[in-house]
């Protein structure tokens, strides 16, 4: 057998100790799904943010809210639900409007209308923000933690290196180099896992910034243009 099939990654691995088997197959478990969360999420994004854009352009055409809120009622009631993040919002708040309205034909209280819209859209914003952010959490542990897990399998196939060298009467580097060259696969898996999941979770953190801002901007349009109209 020649050095370098010796040194091959394969052999490195099937020839590592039993532990630092564990952390490659515990870090390439991680990345997989670490990676699974990366793709998932990267089309959750760009749907939401395609929705956000197309109601908004419906919103501000000049039509007329109840038929835009009819439209979302009606999707919803046919179970071909297509509506977004932002158009539940503006059910939610629409909902709510029309609800106190309704409570209050008696006398019309505009403060409390606006006041029960404006705390429906914003449990609404809340619902789909947690929906957005999910498994982001998972991606920033990934980054933190794997180089750590990566470093202690590497430390300890060094260990046992070290330790081996005390059974042989003359030390060389060829004796040491296979068990430093598994070692440090641990540390480049580590690595492996956490650099896209670090990315990821930084790229989509801003997007998911982005929408929450155009959220939250379209809350306070809205309920402005809900206030002229309850005068």
């Amino acid at each position: 057998m020649t050095v370098t099939q010796d040194l091959s990654f394969l052999s490195l691995i099937t020839n590592a100790s039993i532990l630092v088997q564990l952390v490659m197959a515990l870090l390439l478990g991680v990345s997989l799904t670490s990676w699974t969360y990366i793709f998932s999420k990267m089309f959750a994004i760009k749907k939401a943010r395609g929705q956000t854009e197309e109601f908004e352009r419906n919103f501000w055409s000049g039509g007329n809210l109840v038929d835009l809120y009819a439209a979302a009622t009606n999707s919803r009631r046919t179970g071909r639900d297509t509506s977004g993040a932002l158009e539940r919002i503006f059910e939610a708040g629409m909902s709510e409007y029309h609800k106190v309205k309704t409570a209050n034909k008696a006398a019309l209280d505009a403060g409390a209308m606006l006041d029960g819209a404006r705390r429906a859209m914003r449990a609404s914003y809340q619902r789909e923000m947690d929906l957005l952010e999910s498994h982001l959490s998972f991606l920033a542990s990934v980054g933190s933690v794997s180089p750590y897990i990566g470093l202690f399998g590497t430390v300890w196939g060094i260990m046992n290196s070290f330790r081996g060298l005390a059974n042989v009467q003359q030390a060389t580097l060829a004796a040491v180099a296979p068990g430093i060259a598994e070692a440090l696969i641990a540390t480049a898996i580590g690595l492996f896992a956490a650099i896209p999941a670090v990315l990821a979770y930084n790229r989509y953190s801003h997007d998911i910034d982005r929408l929450a801002i155009r959220f939250e901007t379209f809350i306070e349009e809205f309920s402005n243009i809900l206030q002229r109209q309850s005068r």
